[in-house]
């Protein structure tokens, strides 16, 4: 099976941005500490500070449905109710 990588583009409420970020670094940490099926978590801070990245690789399509399944993707949406303004996720295949 192929591993998955996903890179979501979330924009941030205007003002919300301050308060955003340590949530997603929290639900990093929680994600690579609990979930083995993530192997990789990296946020991404492009030019324009409205928006955020992340780049995120997971062990196979199942490691990813655990992770958007869990609880701490779970929490995560629940901590940052209000702060995020759209998110949009484009699905890769890593290729080795």
């Amino acid at each position: 099976m192929a591993k998955l990588a996903i890179v979501a583009t979330i924009e941030v409420a205007p003002g919300r941005r301050d308060q955003f970020l340590p949530l997603l670094q929290a639900h990093k940490a929680r994600c690579l500490k609990d979930e083995p099926g993530t192997l990789q978590f990296d946020i991404l801070q492009p030019s324009d500070e409205a928006r955020v990245l992340s780049y995120e690789v997971y062990r196979d399509d199942a490691a990813f449905e655990v992770h958007r399944n869990g609880a701490s993707y779970a929490r995560w949406r629940e901590e940052t109710a209000g702060m995020v303004a759209k998110v949009s996720v484009t699905r890769c295949a890593v290729l080795d």
